[in-house]
């Protein structure tokens, strides 16, 4: 029996099932707390849940959509009891609307509509303030499926929702962020040609 009360086969299983994935789990608080040490605190915290619930984990290609629940719900948690001093941010509705209005505006640009390359032409702080302006439901959508790669099936079963309201979200998140970005972008002087050029070419980040 270990110090946390695991006998040697469930610490086993926990060291070779859960503890891959780590490190995936830490970049998603991150990008949830904006703090190094919150989000420690936060995925400590979900790993200890994990170790004692290790028994319900049945096999270990679950491991990661299992992580990613108990990461969730100890996130609720922690917004819920403000646990770390966090808690959910308050949306301006009227300013909801207004970023949904002009979500139109980039439909037809190639330059918006890649996920994978939004996420990688902008830098970790800019993607954090953008993430940080949507619904909390969106928000966690994009995390799952566009940050960490799960796909639909997987994301609705951490979220507890149908596939097509995941697909949904998605759509929409994604709408919402390039908006959030592209007004980033000018605020801070880029060149949305430069973006465009850089999103055809396959690389490079706006400076």
């Amino acid at each position: 029996m270990t110090k946390q009360g695991l006998t040697s086969d469930q610490a086993e299983r926990f060291r070779q099932w859960c503890w891959p994935h780590a490190e995936a789990m830490l970049r998603l608080a991150r990008l949830l707390t904006h703090r190094d040490d919150l989000a420690e605190d936060l995925v400590h915290d979900a790993m200890i849940k994990a170790m004692r619930a290790i028994d319900t984990l049945d096999a270990e290609d679950n491991a990661r959509r299992w992580l990613m629940t108990i990461l969730r719900r100890t996130w609720i948690d922690a917004i819920r009891t403000r646990r770390y001093g966090l808690r959910e941010r308050a949306l301006d509705p009227a300013a909801e609307a207004q970023l949904e209005a002009r979500s139109t505006e980039l439909d037809d640009s190639p330059a918006w509509n890649d996920p994978q390359a939004m996420l990688e032409r902008f830098e970790d702080e800019h993607m954090i303030q953008a993430l940080n302006q949507l619904p909390e439901a969106m928000r966690w959508t994009l995390l799952l499926v566009d940050v960490e790669g799960l796909d639909h099936e997987q994301a609705a079963a951490v979220l507890d929702v149908p596939v097509g309201t995941i697909k949904s979200r998605a759509h929409h998140a994604r709408r919402r962020l390039r908006t959030i970005l592209s007004d980033l972008a000018q605020q801070n002087g880029w060149m949305l040609q430069a973006i465009s050029n850089e999103s055809s070419a396959g690389s490079g980040e706006p400076s």
